[in-house]
């Protein structure tokens, strides 16, 4: 019954946070200033200054929090599970890893041995004459004679401070996690009470009982679950004698036996909201005593018995709820991951002042070495966007070596110096000359090749037929190209088409120095091969 009760708690403190927190921000900027305290605000002035790298450690929530869970003794007699405990604690961070809790335990764990004992000569709780024995000859038992089974149930109650790192908060490949792992250690103080039922309700001890289980069956591990369903049936549990303690009146706290302990623990947190998460908890705690389970004598085969040089501790397995308070503070720093903010500057700078990009110029022509395509222009002359030597004229000499800076087209080709032979007036010429002009073939009428391009790019061949076209039609300033290409009636086919014609058209113009002026282009929709373009004169 006490289960469910726990566990009906702990459901609806889990969906009271997610209906009261679940509009809660979850963002955290190193640039707001509210989270920082006054304490720490020189730091973050000189940082949002750019005279710091670090900004300053924010405000962040305190965390309080309870569990129940599992609780049990680790000592002489055997534990018995479950049985229940609970805890409340108070957690403050002291780094992104690092931090402190302050946590108390109160539970009571019961234990029972399955074996028969007969060597509890020194235990007061089991023979009268044993130090410090509350039991009368009536009440208490033989030994050598009577068999015993050693039991208990002991109050346990503690308060201790622990040490807890986080794990896992740290992480360079995501900006943060829903869960946290944790482990840490710490050191406080123990109180406890233990109990032994070694009488009846009548006030009488249970010898008969004890002898006819010990002497009556096969006592082994096999058979160890029927012994202690019949050593519960035979008891009433009610763990009226006070069980073996250290003596040492130092060393009580009202009617409880106080000692100092070590605890030890590992745990994992699910972040609901950032003000709300769940966490489940596995907690060792050893105690400088032996007697937690009212047991500290070890049996020999030789029938005499000897102190165990261990101490006891006690182990809780624990489900709780955690609460984070504070205003103007951040979320706990161990959710929050300490390199969000590096990777974020890093991606997309808001903070640090990027020095002035310096881009080389090898030839010093105003165009940067990753643009420039003639990255050695000659020092003095001029260039175009993309760093190649301007020719004004088309001539094939660069403007800054061109002493005729504007041939005309009629008198290329010109020589080393870009001064073209320009033709003789046409007044001056004889009849003859002009008779033979008229009987020459026109050089216009010259055959060009037929260029096979399949892309839009141009194979080494096709420019190399481009070659031959730009020589003839520099040799002939007068004539002027028609370059045909013959598409599908698909608009894909005709938009190829067209760039096939301006890769061709681009390069006789920007690599071979033909004016644009005197190239055509046409497209005859299905009028021959689609990979074939052809030059005509005009």
């Amino acid at each position: 019954m006490s289960s469910k009760k726990y566990k009906l708690i702990l459901g609806m403190l889990i969906l009271l946070a997610n209906t009261t927190f679940a509009q809660v921000s979850t963002g955290y900027s190193v640039f707001d200033s509210s989270v920082i305290p006054s304490k720490r605000m020189p730091q973050q002035n000189e940082f949002m200054n750019n005279t710091y790298n670090f900004p300053a450690k924010p405000r962040n929530m305190l965390e309080l929090g309870g569990s129940i869970g599992s609780i049990g003794v680790n000592g002489d007699v055997p534990a018995i599970f479950p049985e229940f405990g609970w805890e409340l604690h108070a957690r403050k961070a002291i780094g992104y890893v690092f931090s402190l809790r302050l946590q108390y335990l109160n539970g009571t764990p019961k234990g029972m041995s399955w074996k028969p004992s007969v060597n509890y000569g020194n235990n007061p709780a089991w023979n009268s004459t044993a130090p410090s024995s509350t039991l009368t000859p009536a009440q208490s038992y033989k030994p050598g004679i009577d068999y015993v089974f050693y039991n208990y149930k002991t109050h346990i109650q503690d308060l201790s401070l622990q040490g807890i790192f986080t794990l896992n908060n740290i992480r360079f490949h995501k900006q943060k996690s829903s869960v946290a792992i944790y482990i840490g250690g710490g050191v406080g103080a123990t109180w406890y009470n233990v109990k032994v039922n070694s009488l009846g309700a009548d006030g009488k001890n249970y010898a008969a009982l004890f002898n006819s289980i010990a002497n009556g069956g096969d006592i082994t591990y096999k058979n160890r679950k029927t012994i202690l369903k019949n050593l519960r049936a035979g008891m009433d549990g009610t763990y009226e004698t006070p069980g073996e303690s250290e003596g040492n009146q130092a060393n009580t706290l009202g009617s409880n036996t106080l000692l100092p302990s070590a605890t030890f623990l590992a745990g994992v947190a699910y972040k609901i909201n950032p003000k709300i998460n769940i966490f489940l908890e596995d907690r060792q705690t050893v105690v400088k005593t032996d007697l937690l389970d009212g047991q500290r004598w070890q049996e020999h085969p030789q029938g005499d018995a000897a102190l165990s040089p261990d101490y006891d501790s006690y182990n809780y397995l624990s489900l709780g709820i955690n609460f984070n308070v504070g205003s103007k503070s951040v979320e706990p720093l161990w959710w929050i991951n300490p390199l969000d903010y590096a990777y974020s500057e890093l991606n997309n700078p808001k903070h640090m002042k990027l020095p002035k990009p310096i881009l080389d110029d090898t030839d010093g022509d105003g165009v940067t070495d990753q643009l420039d395509r003639e990255p050695n222009t000659p020092a003095g002359c001029p260039v175009d966007t993309h760093g190649v030597t301007r020719d004004t004229d088309g001539d094939g000499v660069p403007d800054c070596k061109d002493k005729q800076l504007i041939t005309p087209t009629e008198c290329q080709p010109v020589d080393a110096d870009g001064v073209g032979k320009c033709p003789d007036p046409a007044c001056c010429t004889s009849l003859m000359d002009s008779l033979k002009n008229m009987e020459v073939k026109p050089a216009c009428a010259a055959d060009y090749p037929s260029l096979s391009v399949k892309g839009a790019s141009l194979s080494s061949d096709t420019k190399a037929l481009l070659a031959i076209v730009a020589t003839k039609l520099k040799n002939n300033p007068n004539c002027t190209i028609t370059i045909i290409a013959y598409p599908g009636a698909s608009k894909s086919q005709q938009s190829l088409a067209d760039k096939k014609l301006d890769a061709v058209k681009n390069y006789l113009v920007e690599k071979l120095g033909i004016s644009p002026d005197r190239i055509l282009v046409d497209k005859v929709i299905a009028g021959g091969d689609t990979n074939t373009i052809d030059i005509k004169s005009n």
